[in-house]
């Protein structure tokens, strides 16, 4: 399987998990609430693939929801078959990521930069107005 198919087919994964993650009744995954599918890698062969999961909620949160969908992966997997078409689905491995916590703490501190740097700005302009007056 050439570059570009596996490329597709995980996009296709991706979309796929993250439309049913919203219909499984597992408490672990909870409706998909704060929950994302951050990204999929498929082998080249199309046999395997490690899907990456991550919650707003924290680490701990996305290692649950990993559990949950491990016990759901053969229903993924028929779902994945019949809409992409295929003979074989792929098997899934899903992996805890913390890479949206990681993402919320760096907003964060953004903003509190964001938040200081009118009130530098302020200081600096009036300092440059009393030495000019």
């Amino acid at each position: 399987m050439s570059g570009y198919k596996a490329g597709r087919m995980s996009e296709d994964i991706r979309r796929i998990i993250s439309g049913k993650m919203r219909e499984l009744k597992d408490p672990r995954i909870g409706g998909g609430e704060m929950l994302t599918i951050v990204r999929c890698e498929v082998a080249s062969d199309g046999s395997f693939c490690k899907v990456y999961v991550s919650s707003l909620e924290g680490f701990d949160r996305a290692k649950q929801a990993v559990k949950g969908f491990e016990s759901a992966s053969g229903y993924l997997k028929r779902e994945i078959s019949n809409v992409l078409g295929l003979r074989k689905a792929p098997d899934l491995k899903f992996v805890a990521d913390d890479s949206a916590e990681y993402s919320a703490r760096i907003f964060e501190k953004l903003k509190n930069i964001s938040a200081s740097l009118p009130q530098e700005q302020e200081e600096e302009e009036q300092e440059t107005e009393e030495t000019d007056g």
